[in-house]
């Protein structure tokens, strides 16, 4: 049976015809693996996103004022609503609060404890039994559960019975108490506006204990009396799609609108979840257009690739296609054979195409980056997939045969007479269409400057995906790679000259082939050029990507370990809170600091204030935001001390004596060993003596122990206080007060009495814009509501801690603390602490077996580890991974083919050589300099090329989860010494294809010569 003279021809033309269907499929596979891929990751960034929120993020709230009557009401028309929007029924939690009621015994009292009652659906599925059982409906007597540190507070028990009377109407209620719980975790975000709940009394004006919890049942039939309910919808939000982010966020934003036209009017909505889904839905977008880069970088390779081969093939078949043409074939005929060879080639990578792309997803899986999200990406192959093969296969078969179909109109002689040799400008270089080229990609690379994402804005006022700026990128790649080309001329004819001068021949021999012919020489070039900076692009991107993670956890952190929470607590005082978290596991240094919002100049800032002496170990500050190192800054920020004076031992009272001359209010300063600074009020003093008994435990609480030697520091009575330190004791023992002096504003201190130095700051750039004040300047500005004359020492571009854009001034905690007093100014408290660990788990753990504490940590490591694992932030290193590979896929076998199809075109040329006595080295030393001269000047070209266009583009795309800019600014890093790796392993391959092809020249002509 005669085959088709489609596969007949085709079968003539192996090699050239395996390199177009490698082409190919490489392309589809890539393709369709990279579309796979953006869509697995989207979805796992925003599964990823919605399991990690916090329960105040996910959570909407409405709230409303209810009876007995308009309860069961509302309640339908909120749960119809909130299961409308979220298009299933979320699980809604019910809670109430009563009025209050009075302790029993205290009817009389001015001034009462109070109790309140409660209801709160699920209780029992964030709560453990202490003691009894849970409450039920129905009895004489309302059974009430309560919780264990309310149970602590009132002395009650289970099994115990009181009356208590409202206090509006004084209607009496007989509660039986059945059970005490105690909440799962107390400080979490699902309590945040149950403050009587999670601690179990509220001390103000009155006293308040509860609630008791009773059923909802017997609530609304007891104590429903004008209350405010509150709804809480928690929504399932795990397998979200990215289009349903949205819709659904609109939907919900709705909810309030919808309830007051039902009929609700006093209903509140609240709740950050529209937002929340606002910004994923943005980022997603963000996500799938950066995604694009890659692809358009896979596509412009893949079809320069495959216009390479094609034009080799068509080279290759010209004679053939004219003699044909001079038989009778007409166009539609050669058409016809074109096409057929190219769909021949094309058709079986489209069908296998959709079936490799998993297989290559899951070895992007083992990316440590992919790896440790926990993403599992497991696509099917679905009606998309075998659309974007089919589409991707037929392109490429179009533009296999494009080239045949344009030189099917020449006859044998036009033929004949185009051979020879070629021409040293492209058409391209000769039209000028690479400078309009680098035109429009310099516009497209500003725009993505200037708007930071491939996102803008669209006409009806949403996001969509900007062609122009995604497209910037592989623009600026071919116009970067074409003007290279204008290179090639002139490099090969300079390259003739100085291996003419030379005895050798081969080089001589090489150099002129190029010379003679530079555009058969440009196509593999060209092709070598875009694949090693496509390729150090992607490792630069990588790189840069994992710095700014690192850096933005740095940023945000600023300490290995940074503790916030109420300066003190019943657990943790004042003076005990420092002892416990130095006592943590692998902690080497610490620092009180205050971190608190204040008023610099008029100018809204942060107010960071913490021991200079630890800045080395504990303020991590990137080198480039500031002109002056960490230890520099450290050194000029220890400004004025204030003295002390020690007291001996152990101290747990302290006894004051002083005299003044008019009665008021005055206060002790004291400080621990830790540095933290506390003022202790002396009361009201009267005329004369005064003698003032202190009591210093409270200051440890009931879990702490207070860091020795403490140190007064002074006392602080006011101006017109005229007070004088005659005596302190401690523990009995007398303290010798010979240094106390008296100094301004009515403060008595430790130190010589005179004016402080200007206190020594470190501002931000934009800070020391308004103030108008540069380094080494000194200068009266409203700091924190009085007029304080500050130094800067120091200016950086962004302040560890704080939000991006913000101002902010940091300041040495004791220098701080000692202008407060000089000043008569309470001390200020340590809101946070500074921790440097070599492991912060440990500490972490004990953080978190201690809620009491009433600790929030922010630990670097485990933030950097949260930023590196977002799927939404790392989606594009895997697409550059995947066109990363592709690129040297392409480049090898472009390479492989031109060079063979270019040595095997001279083999007249290597036989005339062997015969004239040309040996195998000489042979192949004309080879690898022809090859060189590829080799060499693409990978300069494509590692400059990449240089360029990474500064210009990387930095932009490098976003956070929520798609915007990254605080600090990114820096652009290229890994040198993996890129100088990459380029040897490709200079060795390319060597080796060379060396092979030489030995076969070689043992071709021995062959024909037999």
């Amino acid at each position: 049976m005669r085959a088709p003279l489609v596969v007949k021809r085709a079968l003539d033309e192996p090699l050239l015809l395996l390199a177009a269907f490698g082409s190919i499929l490489l392309a589809t596979t890539t393709l369709v693996a990279l579309t796979m891929y953006a869509s697995s990751v989207a979805g796992a960034g925003v599964r990823r996103a919605m399991e990690t929120a916090s329960y105040r993020q996910t959570t909407t709230t409405v709230s409303a004022q209810v009876d007995a009557r308009t309860f069961p009401q509302y309640d339908r028309m909120v749960r119809g609503e909130l299961a409308a929007a979220h298009g299933a029924p979320p699980a809604v939690t019910t809670s109430l609060r009563s009025d209050s009621y009075v302790m029993p015994g205290q009817d009389g009292e001015e001034l009462p404890e109070l109790l309140r009652f409660g209801s709160h659906d699920g209780l029992d599925r964030h709560a453990r039994l202490v003691e009894g059982r849970w409450p039920r409906t129905g009895g004489q007597a309302v059974e009430a559960a309560i919780s264990a540190p309310a149970a602590a507070g009132t002395g009650f028990a289970p099994g115990g019975e009181f009356v208590t009377k409202a206090r509006l109407d004084g209607r009496p209620v007989r509660v039986r108490v059945v059970g005490v719980f105690r909440l799962d975790d107390p400080v979490g975000e699902r309590w945040a506006g149950e403050e009587l709940l999670s601690r179990g009394v509220e001390r103000g004006e009155y006293t308040t204990y509860g609630p008791l919890m009773v059923t909802q049942e017997t609530f609304v039939a007891r104590f429903a009396t004008g209350v405010r309910a509150v709804w809480a919808a928690e929504p399932q939000l795990g397998a979200l799609a990215p289009e349903r982010l949205r819709p659904l966020a609109e939907a919900v934003g709705r909810v309030g609108e919808r309830l007051t036209a039902a009929g609700c009017v006093n209903c509140l909505t609240a709740g950050e979840l529209p937002e929340l889904l606002t910004q994923l839905d943005t980022a997603s977008l963000v996500t799938r257009s950066s995604m694009l880069i890659p692809v358009l970088q896979l596509l412009l390779l893949a079809g320069y690739a495959l216009v390479l081969t094609a034009r080799l093939l068509a080279d290759h078949r010209r004679m053939e296609v004219a003699l044909l043409r001079s038989r009778g074939a007409g166009a539609p005929r050669l058409a016809a054979l074109a096409g057929g060879e190219a769909l021949l080639v094309a058709v079986p990578c489209a069908v296998v195409a959709p079936f490799l792309g998993p297989p290559l997803l899951a070895l992007i899986s083992l990316l440590p980056w992919i790896r440790s999200s926990g993403v599992r990406l497991a696509p099917v192959a679905d009606a998309g997939t075998y659309l974007v093969s089919s589409g991707v296969a037929l392109a490429a078969a179009v533009l296999l045969a494009l080239p045949a179909l344009a030189g099917a109109r020449r006859t044998y002689v036009e033929e004949q007479s185009a051979r020879g040799r070629g021409a040293r400008r492209g058409l391209i270089q000769g039209a000028g269409a690479d400078l309009a080229l680098l035109a429009v990609a310099a516009l497209a690379i500003w725009q993505l400057q200037r708007y930071g994402a491939p996102v803008t804005a669209t006409a009806a006022g949403g996001l969509g995906i900007d062609p122009l700026i995604v497209s910037g990128p592989v623009l600026a790649l071919l116009a970067g790679g074409l003007l290279g080309l204008r290179l090639v001329p002139r490099v090969s004819r300079l390259a003739e000259r100085l291996t003419s001068r030379r005895p050798t021949l081969a080089p001589a021999l090489g150099a002129w082939q190029v010379s003679r012919r530079p555009l058969r020489y440009a196509g593999p070039a060209l092709l070598l050029t875009l694949a090693i900076a496509i390729g150090v692009v992607s490792m630069a991107t990588t790189s840069t990507w994992q710095a700014s993670q690192r850096d933005q956890a740095d940023h945000q952190a600023a300490a290995d370990l940074r503790l916030s929470g109420p300066s003190e607590g019943p657990e943790l005082g004042a003076l005990g809170r420092g002892t416990a978290f130095t006592a943590l596991p692998g902690v080497t240094a610490a620092s009180p600091a205050l971190r608190a919002p204040t008023e610099v100049g008029g100018e809204s800032a942060l107010l960071l204030a913490l021991d200079a002496g630890r800045l080395r170990e504990l303020f991590r500050l990137r080198p480039d935001l500031s002109a002056r190192t960490v230890a520099e800054l450290s050194a000029a920020l220890a400004g004025d001390r204030a003295g002390r004076l020690e007291l001996p031992g152990r101290p747990r009272a302290l006894n004051v004596r002083a005299e003044s001359r008019a009665a008021g209010p005055a206060r002790l300063v004291l400080s621990d060993a830790l540095g933290v600074w506390r003022d202790l009020p002396l009361g009201e003093l009267r005329l004369g003596a005064n003698r003032i008994e202190l009591d210093l435990a409270p200051l440890a609480g009931r879990a702490g122990t207070i860091a020795y030697p403490l140190s007064v520091r002074g006392l602080v009575a006011g101006k017109q206080g005229g007070l004088r330190l005659t005596g302190l004791s401690a523990d009995g023992r007398d303290v010798p007060v010979a240094g106390a002096v008296a100094h301004p504003d009515g403060v008595i201190a430790f130190g010589p009495s005179r004016k402080p130095r200007p206190l020594p700051v470190v501002v931000t750039s934009g800070l020391a814009a308004a103030l108008k004040l540069g380094v080494g300047q000194s200068g009266d500005v409203r700091f924190a509501g009085r007029v304080l004359r500050i130094e800067v020492v120091g200016i950086v571009t962004s302040m560890p801690t704080s939000a991006p854009g913000q101002q902010a001034v940091l300041a040495d905690w004791e220098t701080l603390q000692a202008h407060e007093l000089a000043a008569a100014q309470p001390s200020r408290p340590a809101t946070e602490w500074w921790l440097a660990t070599a492991d912060s788990a440990p500490a972490r753990e004990i953080l978190r077996r201690n809620p009491p504490w009433d600790v929030t940590a922010v630990d670097r490591r485990e933030l950097a580890a949260k930023l590196r694992d977002d799927p939404l932030v790392g989606a594009l290193q895997g697409g550059l991974t995947l066109a990363f590979a592709a690129a040297l896929g392409f480049a090898v076998l472009g390479f492989l083919v031109n060079a063979v199809v270019a040595a095997r075109e001279r083999r007249a040329e290597f036989a005339v050589l062997r015969a004239l006595g040309a040996g195998s080295r000489q042979v192949f030393g004309m080879l690898a300099t022809e090859q060189a001269f590829v080799i060499g000047l693409s990978l300069a070209a494509g590692t400059g090329l990449a240089v360029v266009i990474g500064n210009l583009v990387v930095p932009r795309v490098v976003l956070t989860g929520q798609a915007t800019a990254v605080t600090p600014d990114v820096l652009f890093h290229i890994p040198w010494a993996s890129v100088a790796a990459m380029l040897a392993l490709v200079t060795l391959v390319l060597v080796a294809i060379v060396a092979g092809l030489a030995r076969r020249m070689w043992r071709g002509q021995t062959l024909e010569e037999r």
